[in-house]
């Protein structure tokens, strides 16, 4: 594809971005404000219609008082035609009676096992009903009987000994909206109530309820569906249904559909929606899919006294506003189009006359790299393709000076890379090349001879020359390479091609490019058999030098105990009698001879290197053991301090035992006239231990402190230097370090850090 075409290309999406863009942006602002204006519009019906109803209250409160006078005048007449004691009045007398004052029944009202029971009337189905679940109707009878007027209750009308609730429907007859009066003077053992139940209430209450306007909003406005009146108390409750009934809250007062329909309503969305609008008292406006339909509902609380009284809920069709949305989307897209048709075809005309200059520019390119450096551009301009033009033709000219020195260069390197080969090929140490995946690149000739595999024979495979036992070791060394850490040289086993083990000292290194990725690795392996050997002979030098030294202090030490339990055996004898308390002593003195002789042995008989986790607190408490004696016949005291929790090392025990009685016996020999030796034991990280000794005693001569370690290098008349250089070389195959301070007069401190094996307790 041509610049022209991929310039006119680039102008022309860039265009079409910009026109997607403006229609997104057109199509999310007019979508907001057309449900902006659908959510005031529902808004203001609701308004309105709560604006009726709070109306019709004020004339519901003029009907009710009306109707509550009327009551309480024939309860007053009532009374004076009832007997005081209800037993001597009938059911008939007050049907009667009834009739006579001009309402509709009487009932009476009587206390009876903690309620308040109907125990006569003129109408058979009041007879027997109780009030106790009557909620503030109940605690209207109690202060009658109690006070003779109502207290506590505000709801419907109070008088002395006179008390009327509002329209309510009949307990008795659901289908009926009555009102009631109640009277009680004192003088009886019951409450009259005279009742009013007419068909002209239920159809004033119809008048007075919202309903009406509800109507005229929904047939004025087709874009809502539905209105409706919601009690916050009772709606969503365990008793209502789907569609807005409530067979328990079925009264004016706490039923949850006051007015309207709820025909388009999820019950527990709805139920949430109320929740949030009546507890942050603002509008909650949400679209929602009901009957295959999509709407726009909004649950408005209706505030009085600034308490949520209610929440009327409106429900409008969300076509209306996506008729209007598909009505702008096909103008908004007929318009981008043409404007795009336009800028495709200005944007290939400009295109070709800003890419003349770049054909030039491209044969000349192509003839360079032919290897033609003779051809020039000729600049005619100075914007950015006359000073590209420029650059091109300096650029030609170096490519052509470059490229005969490069060929120079080649022919030198490839000398240098035959050389290379060369030494390594007959360098003494064994030398392969792997990929990152462990894959064989390359080997010399002296890996050949080390480990018996050919060059063809493992180039493109992976070695199969580590132990079983050292493979996790192994790989942890290849991720900490990897991570950028810098490995020192490891001694380990590997196999031979015969499947025979030699032990070799391998240092691994990374090969980078030129933005540093790792490309490959370099392994270089040194045999250490002999050297191992040599060391191992060293070992055991110093070691039967340290018996040597120690057997002395070991014969006192078991003299002590034999002395003891021969002493013990001729008192016996003569006594002809055993005492526990002196056999529990003789085995005493047998345990601390068995101890005394195993720490010995360990000096004086070959270990086998085994590598395990063991608690460096235990190892050197053994040592101690061990010593104690022997510094005690010096004046010496040993001064610990441990770190409570163990402290576990992947560790040759013996070994590192060796490593302790060398540095504590120096410790004893540089203090003839006795004093302390301080142990710490200390945890400087989480994955180290530092091990300090140090001693009072006469320190080591500045002129020797330089030259600790190697051999016959020593301040003791007797001294071979060995052990200082042995502890060292075991502290380093236990990846750790050695430091030694000293001071002449003052004494010596020897720190050892090793790691810890946190993978152990």
């Amino acid at each position: 594809m041509s610049i022209k075409t991929k310039l006119s290309m680039v102008l022309s999406i860039s265009v079409l971005f910009i026109l997607l863009l403006n229609i997104a942006l057109n199509y999310y602002t007019t979508q907001e404000n057309l449900q902006q204006d659908s959510e005031t519009k529902m808004v203001m019906a609701a308004k309105q219609i709560a604006i009726t109803v709070q109306q019709t209250r004020f004339s519901s409160g003029y009907v009710d008082e009306i109707f509550g006078d009327m009551l309480k005048v024939a309860a007053i007449s009532a009374a004076k035609s009832l007997d005081p004691d209800i037993n001597n009045i009938t059911n008939q007398q007050l049907e009667e009676l009834s009739k006579e004052i001009g309402v509709n029944h009487i009932s009476l009202l009587v206390r009876r096992d903690n309620d308040i029971v109907v125990a006569r009337s003129s109408a058979p189905e009041e007879i027997g009903l109780p009030t106790k679940n009557w909620g503030y109707w109940h605690t209207a009878f109690l202060e009658l009987f109690q006070y003779g007027k109502v207290v506590s209750v505000t709801e419907g009308q109070r008088g002395d000994h006179f008390w009327s609730g509002p329209f309510e429907f009949s307990t008795s007859n659901p289908e009926f909206i009555d009102k009631w009066g109640y009277y009680y003077d004192g003088n009886r053992n019951y409450i009259i109530d005279p009742f009013i139940r007419n068909s002209n209430i239920k159809d004033f209450v119809k008048i007075i309820s919202p309903d009406t306007v509800v109507e005229e909003t929904l047939r004025s406005n087709p874009r809502i569906l539905e209105v409706t009146g919601i009690n916050p108390e009772t709606f969503g409750n365990e008793y209502m249904s789907e569609d807005g009934t409530d067979v328990v809250h079925h009264k004016l007062r706490n039923r949850p559909i006051t007015f309207g329909t709820y025909d388009y309503g999820i019950l527990d969305e709805d139920a949430a929606a109320v929740k949030r609008a009546v507890s942050t008292l603002d509008n909650v406006v949400f679209v929602s899919n009901i009957h295959n339909k999509k709407v726009l509902k909004s649950f408005i609380p209706i505030l009085s006294e600034g308490k949520p009284t209610s929440v009327i809920s409106v429900v409008m069709d969300y076509e209306a506003i996506s008729s209007v949305m598909r009505e702008q989307m096909i103008s908004l897209v007929a318009i981008s189009l043409v404007l795009l048709e336009i800028v495709i075809f200005g944007s290939y005309i400009v295109a070709g006359y800003f890419t003349r200059p770049i054909q030039a520019i491209l044969g000349t390119v192509n003839d360079v790299s032919d290897g033609h450096f003779d051809r020039r551009l000729e600049v005619s301009s100075r914007d950015e393709l006359g000073q590209l033009a420029g650059r091109i033709n300096a650029m030609t000219r170096n490519l052509g000076n470059y490229t005969s020195q490069l060929k120079q260069m080649v022919e030198e390197n490839q000398s240098v890379k035959e050389y290379l080969e060369s030494v390594i090929n007959q360098t003494a140490d064994a030398i392969h090349t792997t990929d990152i995946h462990q894959r064989v690149i390359s080997v010399n000739k002296a890996f050949e001879q080390l480990y018996g595999w050919k060059a063809h024979e493992v180039i493109g495979q992976k070695l199969a020359f580590v132990p079983p036992e050292k493979e996790e070791l192994e790989k942890e060394r290849i991720r900490s390479l990897l991570a950028g850490e810098r490995l020192s040289p490891v001694e380990t086993d590997r196999f031979r091609k015969d499947g025979s083990r030699i032990e070799v000292s391998i240092t691994t290194s990374l090969v980078r490019d030129e933005d540093g990725k790792v490309t490959s690795m370099i392994s270089v392996s040194r045999d250490v058999t002999e050297r191992n050997r040599i060391e191992e002979l060293l070992r055991r030098s110093e070691k039967l030098n340290t018996v040597g030294q120690l057997a002395a202090g070991v014969a006192h030490e078991i003299r002590n105990p034999l002395t003891t339990l021969r002493g013990f055996l001729q008192l016996q004898q003569q006594t002809r009698q055993v005492k526990p308390d002196h056999l529990d002593l003789m085995l005493s003195e047998l345990d601390r001879i068995n101890l005394i002789v195993s720490e010995f042995l360990i000096l004086a008989k070959p270990q086998a290197i085994h590598f395990q986790e063991r608690d460096v607190r235990i190892i050197m408490g053994d040592v101690i053991s061990f010593l104690d004696s022997q510094a005690h016949l010096h004046g010496i005291e040993f001064q610990l301090n441990f770190a409570l929790e163990p402290t576990y090392l992947h560790c040759e025990e013996n070994q590192l035992k060796q490593v302790f009685i060398n540095l504590l016996k120096n410790a004893i020999e540089a203090m003839p006239e006795g004093g302390n030796v301080w142990i710490e034991l200390t945890r400087p990280a989480d994955d180290l231990v530092r091990i300090d000794i140090r001693d009072e005693g006469e320190g080591i001569p500045k002129d020797l402190m330089p030259h600790l370690g190697e051999p016959f290098i020593t301040s003791k008349e007797t001294g071979t230097g060995l052990g200082l250089m042995v502890s060292q070389r075991i502290i380093q195959g236990h990846r750790g370090t050695m430091e030694i301070e000293s001071e002449e007069g003052v004494g010596t401190k020897v720190s050892i850090v090793l790691p810890v094996d946190t993978s152990e307790k």
